[in-house]
């Protein structure tokens, strides 16, 4: 059973890091290319570009680390490295997550449409607002390190392979508070992001019903602007809640149930968002859909030749 279970989550891990590389490497590679072509680049395009830079960084780092566990294990995995990997994957996870908030927020500033000095004040001041997130984001993220560096440490179980490349549950100390301060840490964008949407969702009810006060260009303009921007953010909002529940289940099981299939399918779901949000962004982008279905067709082109 260990071996199917083995061979699963690897075949499954590998599709995932594949599906993510392949988005996340279009959406850099396209605003990069366009960087250099028009020697400047947009405030959306620029947290884009490091979504899906840290993105790419924080799959590989997940894919090597399983593998590395696979070839060499109890080898290379010792309390010193664990540490390392422990808070590089954590640093990488809350810049994606708050990189991902930040586009979230940038399109609610630009879209949404309220009769509100504070808001209004927000919308004209956009580069203001994303380099307080950041600072903010900069903030917790020092905390969070902190937090899972305490000297205090307890027993949970994680996954080890050993010789015969079977799975084995094994107690490895980490911080006590790892576990808990990554959901907690994990919630904070995440709650940012479902009030952007639901702040959208209330923008473009507002707006339906002043429609008939507004030119009918208008109105269409605006009403399609924001259900474009809704709908690539209730998959995204979707993505990030099962990334979200996969922390919170991993808790839960880790310290109370120690079942290794459920740990696993936590740890599959937990990758699902950086490997499959980058497919809604470019959904949801007329530009990188089209440099998709580009690179699609070629690769198509090149199958067919070979």
């Amino acid at each position: 059973m260990n071996g199917v279970l083995y061979i699963t989550f690897t075949v499954i891990l590998s599709v995932e890091v594949i599906i993510g590389n392949f988005g996340n490497g279009i959406i850099a590679l396209v605003n990069i290319m366009d960087l250099a072509k028009r020697r400047k680049i947009s405030s959306v395009d620029q947290i884009l570009t490091a979504l899906a830079i840290s993105r790419i960084v924080l799959l590989w780092l997940v894919l090597v680390s399983w593998w590395l566990s696979m070839f060499y294990p109890g080898q290379w995995m010792t309390e010193g490295i664990d540490v390392i990997v422990h808070n590089v994957w954590t640093t990488l996870n809350q810049i994606s997550l708050w990189l991902a908030t930040s586009f979230s927020v940038f399109c609610f500033l630009k879209v949404a449409n309220f009769s509100n000095t504070i808001f209004f004040y927000l919308k004209i001041r956009v580069k203001k607002v994303m380099t307080g997130t950041l600072i903010m984001f900069l903030l917790l993220l020092g905390l969070n390190i902190i937090v899972i560096n305490a000297s205090k440490t307890i027993l949970i179980p994680e996954y080890k392979v050993n010789m015969s490349n079977s799975l084995n549950l094994k107690n490895t100390q980490i911080s006590m508070l790892f576990p808990f301060a990554n959901t907690l840490f994990g919630f904070i964008p995440f709650a940012v992001s479902l009030v952007t949407f639901l702040l959208l969702f209330f923008s473009l009810w507002k707006h339906q019903r002043k429609m008939h006060h507004g030119a009918q260009g208008c109105r269409d303009s605006s009403t399609k602007a924001h259900i474009r921007v809704l709908q690539t953010l209730i998959a995204s909002i979707l993505l990030y809640f099962v990334f979200f529940l996969s922390l919170v289940v991993k808790v839960w099981i880790s310290l109370f149930l120690e079942r290794m299939l459920l740990l696993l399918i936590t740890q599959a779901a937990k990758i699902a968002f950086p490997s499959l949000h980058p497919w809604v962004l470019i959904l949801g982008n007329a530009k990188l859909r089209k440099a998709s279905l580009s690179a699609l067709q070629w690769l198509r082109c090149r199958h067919k030749d070979e």
